[in-house]
């Protein structure tokens, strides 16, 4: 009791501060007011029981918070009817086990009334953050990101930070220092800027107090220590480089070639060359910044990827088509959470870590919450739907450089739980160590050959793949064929004693698969090594026994392993199958002929490349290969 007493205090004071701090920005309908019961705040007490709570629950927007034995909140929700969503968790049993096991840790709750579902997106955020629920999905790695800062000084000076406690104009945030970095360099490159940390004052200058710097000699600072420049002079430099900051490049790059133009019509030509340069510079920045060449868009966007564990909203601010801002958010999924959740948690992040309001807003689906004043668009052509591409890309690149990352780092970690995770996605019995898969090739019943590819720890290992050539099977029978197969690759292994897979994968649907268990079943290993079977179309994963397919998530790791062993066994299998048919053609018009061996058909294919050129070229030039004899006899065989 004494530690639930604690927490409504905890939480009072929580939506009290949110409260206030939202307020400030306009956004939030929560009032804390003297007269103002703490009821409202906190409806339900220890006292009643937890069906009383749920059935005396409003149907308001609001946010509720699930409370565990040891008085700890183990998860914080939003909803649009708080009676409804509440009321869900408890009338059903999920598909989701965690979300069965969440349910079943709920001893209390709490909830607070909003006035809309974006309040209750923006208090949920908050609340998350302060508690970090043991099953709510978490925004990672949330760091203070690098901003560029111009200085409020007589001689404003522009660097990068990541603290906003320095006085004057932010620009940001960027994703990463690197990016950051190059714009720092494009200013630095085109305007002579001071880089020191002096105290530029009128009367210090007046002084004489400080010397010109090497910056000066080599032609990157004014010398405005020495007052060589003007503060008016100077403040024209950082108009520019706020129109760099704000993302007008495009229009500075048309604005400095006509500058060198018109330098160059009279004939100035060594201040034209100056210009060039900043011009060269401005557009080589352009053609890495800029991904909309169009003057029209200023638009936010929103990218999404996931791999089924973690989810990235990538977030671009463009301005004048150029990226000025942008940021990768990756988030810890925890409760199956859609991805309109997801993007919903995302945008409320952007507009309380920066603080300004969203007005147009490009997204790959539409957020779960509908947010005021903000239009939502979902391109289908044109414009913003490469510009979405890229916010898309640079998400899923996020999360591909963060799985190569944590690989590098700890491989045996990586590999451990993509193990334990298609050990639960395939219902094995055993982590899938040692993976086979087979795979048929024949045209029309010609040459038919299977090829068997092997994983080992989810990766290929290649000096354990096999060819095979069909031997008992006459025609195009695939079934048969892979009977064949099995029995030939899994006989032998038992008879020598090696040891046998944990999962055996047959490209193909209900019928290869049909198959495959007959063979197991001959051999005794039905039970003993786990099979299934992919069709192509749809990437359907078939067990023996079960006539509907199973659907693993597409960007499931699992799955990925699943496709790159079917496209393995398939390149094999029909490199192998090429091989055989060509040097089945040769066979049939060289090796016949006597006195040409398998030796001489060889180096005679390797030289001209085909039977056809063999025809076309001359005496001469076969007897320059094989010699005259071989030539002669070959010719003659060959005439028509």
């Amino acid at each position: 009791m004494k530690e639930i007493n604690s927490l409504d205090r905890k939480i009072e004071r929580e939506v009290e501060s949110i409260g206030r701090e939202i307020n400030r920005h306009g956004r939030i309908g929560i009032e804390i007011t003297p007269d103002r019961t703490k009821a409202d705040l906190l409806y339900n007490r220890p006292g009643n029981s937890l069906r009383e709570k749920i059935l005396s629950l409003p149907e308001s927007p609001g946010v509720y918070l699930y409370i565990d034995k040891h008085g700890k909140v183990i998860y914080v929700g939003k909803a649009k009817r708080l009676k409804r969503r509440v009321s869900s968790y408890f009338n059903r049993i999920h598909d989701s086990n965690r979300t069965n096991l969440m349910v079943r840790s709920i001893v209390d709750m709490r909830f607070i009334v909003v006035a809309t579902e974006e309040d209750a997106l923006h208090l949920e955020n908050a609340m998350i953050k302060e508690y970090q629920p043991r099953y709510n999905v978490l925004l990672k790695d949330d760091k203070s990101f690098p901003w560029i800062v111009i200085t409020d000084e007589l001689y404003p000076r522009v660097f990068m930070t990541r603290e906003r406690g320095i006085k004057g104009k932010y620009f940001g945030p960027y994703s990463n220092v690197q990016s950051a970095k190059v714009v720092l360099q494009l200013i630095r490159e085109i305007y002579p800027l001071r880089s020191c940390r002096h105290t530029l004052e009128e009367k210090n200058i007046a002084r004489g107090k400080y010397r010109l710097c090497l910056d000066y000699h080599l032609g990157k600072c004014g010398g405005m220590c020495r007052g060589l420049m003007s503060p008016e002079e100077y403040e024209q430099y950082i108009k520019r480089v706020r129109q760099v900051l704000n993302g007008e490049t495009v229009q500075l790059e048309n604005m400095l070639l006509e500058e060198m133009q018109q330098l160059a019509e009279d004939w100035k030509f060594e201040e034209a060359q100056q210009v060039k340069e900043k011009y060269e510079a401005v557009k080589r920045y352009n053609s890495k910044s800029v991904i909309a060449r169009t003057d029209a868009m200023d638009a936010d966007v929103f990218g999404y990827a996931d791999n089924g564990g973690s989810a990235v909203v990538g977030y671009m601010h463009l301005k004048k088509g150029a990226v000025v801002r942008s940021l990768n958010m990756e988030y810890r999924l925890r409760m199956q959470e859609t991805p309109a959740e997801v993007l919903s948690l995302a945008i409320a992040e952007i507009r309380d870590r920066l603080g300004e309001e969203l007005k147009d807003v490009i997204v790959p689906f539409l957020p779960d919450v509908e947010f005021e004043n903000v239009r939502f668009l979902v391109p289908k052509r044109g414009d913003k739907l490469k510009v979405l591409d890229v916010a898309n890309k640079n998400a899923s690149q996020y999360l591909t450089d963060k799985e190569k990352q944590l690989e590098k780092l700890n491989p045996e970690r990586s590999t451990d739980e993509l193990m334990a995770q298609m050990k639960r996605d395939f219902r094995l019995s055993k982590e899938p160590r040692h993976i086979e898969c087979f795979d048929n090739s024949n045209i029309q019943g010609t040459n038919p050959v299977a090829s068997c590819v092997v994983f080992r720890n989810g990766k290929p290992s290649k000096k354990d793949y096999r060819h095979f050539i069909i031997k008992t099977v006459e025609g195009p029978d695939d079934f048969a064929s892979m009977k064949e197969v099995l029995h030939r690759r899994y006989t032998r292994m038992m008879a020598e004693g090696e040891e046998l897979p944990q999962l055996v994968v047959v490209d193909g649907g209900k019928g290869q698969l049909s198959a495959a268990v007959e063979a197991f079943d001959e051999m005794g290993l039905r039970g003993e090594v786990a099979l299934v079977g992919i069709a192509k179309r749809l990437e359907e994963i078939y067990f023996p026994g079960d006539s509907l397919p199973l659907y693993i998530d597409k960007k499931s790791r699992s799955l990925r392993v699943i496709q790159a062993l079917r496209d393995e066994a398939h390149r094999f299998g029909i490199t192998h199958h090429r091989l055989r048919r060509s040097k089945g053609q040769i066979s049939s018009q060289l090796d016949g002929i006597k006195g040409i061996g398998p030796a001489t058909a060889e180096a005679l294919m390797r030289h001209f490349k085909s039977v056809k050129k063999i025809k076309e070229a001359s005496l001469e030039e076969v007897a320059a290969v094989v010699g005259k004899s071989k030539a002669q006899i070959l010719k003659a065989a060959l005439r028509p």
